[in-house]
């Protein structure tokens, strides 16, 4: 089984270039690991949205930090933004939609909120990167490439699967 090969670690102040920043530096890290052009897209979407929840809702205005991390493990791409605020607390000054944590989870293959034990939010996104075929993928694939050869299938045999 891999282990870990490569991480990011940085630490940004909470303001909002600290967006753009940890955006920028997540889908970079994303495509360097090997995320498909969609998932690097996906990634920069969440790491928007939980970047931008720490930058809005974690200090309340005050400066602190927010800390970004993202690993590839086990052909898996695992993604932490973390803030020492006060936590998940709804805002009466900021009575928006909500809608950021709900696109995470559309984007992304898993995600968790947690509360750390130091205080403070964390979010955890993970995605599922595309790893080598293995021989049997890789000889469906040519099966399937020679009973296309000219558009012939006989219309009684079963759809091809699609291979993703």
């Amino acid at each position: 089984m891999q282990s870990v090969v490569e991480n990011l670690n940085e630490t940004f102040e909470a303001t909002a270039d600290a967006v753009a920043r940890a955006r920028s530096r997540l889908a970079d890290f994303a495509a360097a690991v090997g995320a498909t052009d969609s998932q690097t897209d996906a990634v920069r979407l969440a790491a928007s949205e939980a970047v931008t929840n720490s930058v809005l809702h974690a200090y309340r205005g005050e400066a602190g930090p927010v800390y970004v991390s993202a690993a590839l493990v086990s052909g898996e791409l695992w993604i932490q933004i973390a803030d020492d605020g006060c936590g998940l607390k709804p805002r009466a000054d900021r009575p928006g939609l909500g809608v950021g944590l709900g696109l995470i989870s559309q984007v992304s293959d898993d995600f968790a909120i947690v509360c750390r034990a130091s205080g403070g939010t964390e979010v955890r996104i993970r995605f599922h990167l595309p790893g080598p075929e293995t021989p049997e993928q890789t000889g469906s694939r040519d099966r399937q490439r020679r009973s296309d050869i000219g558009g012939r299938r006989h219309p009684s045999s079963p759809a091809p699967a699609s291979i993703a």
